[in-house]
């Protein structure tokens, strides 16, 4: 059970895990993933794979219509194993940072900048 809302727990793949994002498409894995494992994180992936529709009613003296094959995922969950983590404190504790060895911002973490700016909060209104 989470503490909060920020900081919630599942299981992933058979892995007890802290989850860092749900519902996301792989773009964002692919670069949220990286940036967890040059922090020393082990990420853990799972697919959400979406619900097929029912199948329909067949009338009398017709062949049912074959199953469809099985999706393929288009979200995904992200986690990690270390139960302490939080997305929020890592990112407005500094804790994180690029390959690149530069801080981590909520504004890279949302993938609004491109670099990630490591601005002091003390002179951001200057």
């Amino acid at each position: 059970m989470a503490i909060n809302k920020n900081h919630e727990f599942e299981e992933l793949n058979g892995i007890k895990c802290c989850i860092v994002e749900k519902a996301i498409p792989m773009e964002r894995v692919n670069f949220i993933k990286p940036i967890l494992e040059g922090n020393g994180y082990t990420v853990v992936v799972s697919g959400i794979i979406p619900k097929s529709p029912a199948p329909a009613p067949v009338a009398e003296g017709e062949t049912p219509a074959p199953p469809l094959p099985p999706a393929e995922p288009t979200q995904f969950t992200v986690g990690v194993t270390d139960m302490s983590f939080n997305t929020i404190n890592a990112i407005f504790g500094r804790f994180l940072r690029t390959r690149e060895g530069k801080v981590v911002t909520l504004a890279y973490w949302q993938q609004k900048d491109e670099l990630a700016q490591d601005i002091s909060y003390f002179e951001f209104g200057k």
